[in-house]
């Protein structure tokens, strides 16, 4: 049996634990899931939702690769 390191969750998508909202609505990112997906400290991290499922956080250098699958995905 392939032995799974501890972030590891169904192919590329991972589980990296829980964080808690601050007083003045701040999260703390976990540093795997910072190391994993490149982000560092100034980056600008973009906000999606959808009601009653949950947020998306993409970096914003990311949106146009994400834009262009949104528009073959409908097209």
């Amino acid at each position: 049996m392939k032995k799974m390191n501890k972030t590891a969750f169904m192919g590329d998508k991972h589980f990296y634990g829980s964080t808690v909202v601050g007083e003045r609505g701040q999260l703390v990112i976990l540093k795997e899931a910072r190391s994993y997906f490149g982000i560092k400290p100034g980056d600008k991290l973009i906000v999606l939702g959808k009601a009653g499922h949950g947020i998306l956080l993409i970096k914003s250098d990311n949106i146009r690769e994400l834009a262009k699958a949104i528009l073959r995905d409908i097209g």
